[in-house]
């Protein structure tokens, strides 16, 4: 009997596996369709490009992107957004997203924002607290954190990381790593 919990727990982990390779691969891909909407050669889109080499850096196969690429030309309807909240003890937090029905995405984030005890922000109000430069937004004014509070916020970004259209999330609090 043993043989039998050994493969389940094999075909536990490979399910687990898989979901996120799934989720990395769609995000992924939903920003190259994005970045390519304007120009889809990568020749002239260093974008595009970039996305790409991250896209190839995590195995994405050729084929896929080559369908992001057409989906692009196709799906007009795709729209970034950035979102603004408060974790534990006020951290700031920057949520950067792609949807293609804001008023899906927009309730379901604040959803989990409060299931986890951080509070939704106006625009402008966490945005002040970043810089941006092109690897992305770093905090002005980094803020450490007690350990409970940094668990919390961990958690909140395992719950935020695992929405589909979340592409990046940014925060002010510095984490252990």
């Amino acid at each position: 009997m043993s043989g039998h919990s050994k493969w389940a727990n094999i075909k536990h982990r490979k399910e687990a596996t898989d979901k996120k390779r799934a989720q990395v691969f769609s995000k992924l891909l939903k920003t190259i369709a994005i970045v390519a909407r304007d120009d889809n050669n990568p020749e002239s889109n260093q974008t595009l490009r970039g996305a790409i080499e991250r896209a190839h850096k995590y195995n994405v196969p050729n084929e896929n992107i080559q369908r992001a690429l057409k989906k692009s030309q196709e799906s007009l309807d795709l729209e970034r957004i950035l979102l603004e909240a408060y974790g534990p003890e006020g951290s700031a937090i920057l949520i950067e997203a792609t949807t293609d029905n804001r008023n899906r995405t927009i309730p379901e984030i604040k959803k989990i924002l409060k299931d986890h005890s951080a509070k939704w922000a106006q625009p402008g109000s966490v945005l002040w607290a970043f810089e941006k430069d092109a690897t992305g937004y770093h905090p002005k004014f980094p803020q450490t954190l007690s350990p409970k509070s940094e668990g919390a916020l961990l958690a909140l970004f395992e719950a935020l990381d695992d929405h589909d259209d979340i592409d990046e999330l940014y925060t002010s609090a510095t984490l252990e790593e």
